[in-house]
């Protein structure tokens, strides 16, 4: 019985958090140009590299250095990436 509201209410979530994450990617596609997610690599247990995703809040024409030693990475931003970062959700697509 446990396991049937579990499969009921991860079910219901799924649809749940799926329309914001249809809309924002709807937005990150009509404000800018390239992909909806960025794909960044990351090191992992045993110093394993591995592929993480995140919502695209920056342009593709962006430097490929840390954001933090741009000179003013805020140039770099999508019209919608500022209330994607404000909101965190440019972390939903992290999977």
């Amino acid at each position: 019985m446990k396991r049937f509201f579990d499969v009921i209410i991860a079910i219901l979530l799924l649809i749940l958090l799926s329309i914001p994450m249809i809309v924002i990617s709807i937005l990150i596609k009509l404000t800018s140009r390239g992909p909806v997610l960025y794909w960044s690599d990351r090191v992992g247990i045993n110093n394993t590299i591995f592929k993480m995703s995140k919502l695209r809040t920056m342009r593709i024409d962006t430097p490929d250095v840390a954001t933090h030693l741009l000179e003013n990475p805020d140039e770099y931003l999508t019209p919608i990436g500022p209330f994607l970062r404000w909101m965190n959700c440019h972390n939903y697509g992290a999977f």
